[in-house]
């Protein structure tokens, strides 16, 4: 079904079955396969495959040659029907890949709000990319890697399997990343290393001083204690109690699994 009042170029393709919402824009020579569900508003420019079990929302920005909901990259694939969800306000530059899920990681690539992908980066089956999070141009997603909130990925920089980063996580240009990141975190290196608290980011988005030296307390606690964080870990519910912002740790600390970067 397409909307009377969606915009499409003559030479692009939409499979019979695709669903093309209101005010929708698709330029020339793209083509959207017959399991394509596009929101409305959203601008789709020239050269887009969308394909696939393929849900994108509202008020998306989708440049020049990028690639969604194709075929993934794991050996283990065959053709099962996965998905790929993408949400609102997204704008996803040229040449960007968004593969759909696998039956073995859960069978959903999802991506949140707002969020910014530079040109060619890459998100793997599975990936789980919440909102507001910015990858710089040629950042690279293994599979089933999840980002939280507010997560910037330097340019160049690639993300192993099953790695989870932090809300407020801020990693620099060229990072390889083996193993998860806490929240607040500033990290860069090959292998990744962390490099304090991301203080400037946090403040651009309303962390008042109370909130931050409790972060900075508890990175300190982490990574400058010489314990294990079981050791820390009792300290680091206590201020949880006090400021909300501390539960991001514990939170993320329930669900990693690689070990995090030392």
């Amino acid at each position: 079904m397409i909307h009377s009042s969606a915009k499409i170029h003559p030479s692009s393709i939409i499979e019979e079955g695709a669903r093309i919402g209101e005010n929708v824009v698709i330029g020339p020579f793209c083509v959207i396969g017959s399991q394509v569900e596009i929101g409305k508003g959203t601008v789709i420019h020239s050269h887009v495959v969308v394909n696939g079990i393929t849900t994108i929302g509202e008020d998306n920005q989708i440049f020049h040659g990028a690639t969604i909901g194709e075929v993934n990259q794991d050996l283990k694939y065959n053709n099962e029907p996965t998905k790929t969800i993408i949400g609102n306000r997204n704008r996803i530059r040229e040449n960007v890949t968004i593969h759909r899920g696998t039956v073995q990681g859960g069978g959903v690539t999802r991506v949140g709000d707002d969020n910014l992908f530079m040109i060619n980066a890459h998100i793997a089956h599975d990936c789980q990319i919440r909102n507001r999070c910015i990858l710089a141009n040629n950042a690279t997603l293994a599979g089933h890697v999840e980002l939280d909130d507010f997560v910037i990925v330097g340019g160049m920089s690639a993300i192993h399997q099953f790695v989870i980063v932090g809300a407020h996580v801020m990693l620099g240009g060229g990072s390889m990343v083996s193993q998860d990141v806490p929240p607040y975190v500033m990290a860069q290196g090959n292998h990744a290393r962390p490099f304090g608290v991301n203080i400037e980011g946090l403040k651009r988005r309303g962390f008042e001083k109370p909130t931050l030296h409790a972060i900075r307390n508890v990175y300190k606690l982490i990574y400058r204690s010489d314990k294990t964080l079981e050791e820390v870990m009792p300290e680091i519910e206590h201020y949880a109690k006090t400021e909300s912002a501390i539960s991001f740790f514990l939170e993320f600390f329930k669900r990693s699994t690689r070990g995090i970067i030392r």
